[in-house]
């Protein structure tokens, strides 16, 4: 009898693991660490320490999964009415309000503690910055506020790759800017094509968002203009030398398929194009980071 009680436990617990899991938005965050750890390795010639490498990680992924965390809490009616976000753990009341509050606490301090402690002051300023940011400025306040929130609120997104920076050199270098920036230029086009897929979800839930603002047609063009932006700042790592040939031939091919959907969305009315947009826009960015990363190791041509 007590074995069958085992056995029927089980999926209870797993279930309940992978709730906090999907509180913490894994994807995301993943795409978070992964600019941040970039970030790192550009920072210096050789190879990053592995304390840094490992504890640095830790906080920053902790801090993010705790941003995540936090933002469902806030949003969790609104995630309720949208089908993309319905079945998240607090809409559908596999994890409490309080689980979630305690959780989420848990994560950022054991963030901050790591990045207090064993890596600089400097990285658990800025990461707490943008933990507040992300979950507190852009959540509560410019989400609501304004259909411009995601070009005001990308700055938090953009921040990882200088956290990773700052994290090896203890200092804010004007090459981790530069990265900085292709993250604040990208999250624009990368979002409201995702918001154009899903405007009618946005405007049932009362979001601001700006397809449902200002209509679907200045939301596409407004795509295609920071695409161009975008496009514009990732030659920046070739001019100003950080990068070399490896990184530009690549961000041309990237950018051009980015260039593409952008165009295209002007006047193909095929509903699947914006989530098709969106979804190269993910790929756009890891491949991007990747070549980064690849190029900085590679002997210089020539």
């Amino acid at each position: 009898m007590e074995t069958v009680r085992k056995h029927a436990l089980q999926p209870s617990l797993i279930r309940h693991w992978r709730d906090y899991y999907e509180l913490c938005k894994p994807r995301v965050v993943a795409l978070i660490v992964f600019t941040a750890i970039v970030g790192m390795f550009l920072s210096t010639p050789g190879m990053v320490p592995w304390d840094v490498l490992l504890l640095g990680t830790l906080g920053i992924g902790l801090a993010a999964s705790s941003a995540a965390a936090i933002n469902q809490l806030v949003e969790q009616q609104v995630d309720s009415l949208m089908g993309r976000t319905r079945n998240r753990p607090l809409p559908r009341g596999n994890v409490t309000t309080r689980q979630a509050i305690v959780f989420a606490t848990i994560l950022g301090v054991a963030g901050m503690f790591i990045l207090v402690r064993y890596v600089n002051s400097l990285t658990a300023a800025l990461t707490f910055l943008s933990l507040i940011g992300y979950a507190v400025i852009y959540t509560l306040f410019l989400k609501r506020a304004t259909p411009q929130n995601i070009v005001i609120g990308g700055a938090a997104g953009a921040a990882p790759p200088v956290l990773g920076w700052t994290a090896v050199t203890g200092s804010i270098d004007p090459n981790s800017l530069l990265l900085f920036l292709i993250i604040f230029a990208w999250t624009p086009p990368h979002f409201w094509a995702l918001a154009i897929a899903r405007r009618e979800e946005y405007a049932k839930a009362d979001m601001p968002m700006l397809p449902v603002t200002h209509g679907v047609k200045f939301t596409r063009l407004h795509v295609l203009l920071y695409t161009i932006i975008l496009c514009a700042a990732t030659l920046l790592p070739f001019a100003t030398q950080m990068s070399g040939w490896f990184y530009l031939v690549g961000v041309l091919i990237l950018d051009g398929i980015f260039l593409y959907y952008a165009i295209r969305m002007q006047s193909d009315k095929d509903q699947r194009l914006p989530m098709k947009t969106f979804g190269y826009s993910i790929v756009y960015l890891m491949a991007l980071f990747t070549l980064l990363l690849v190029d900085h190791y590679l002997p210089p041509m020539g």
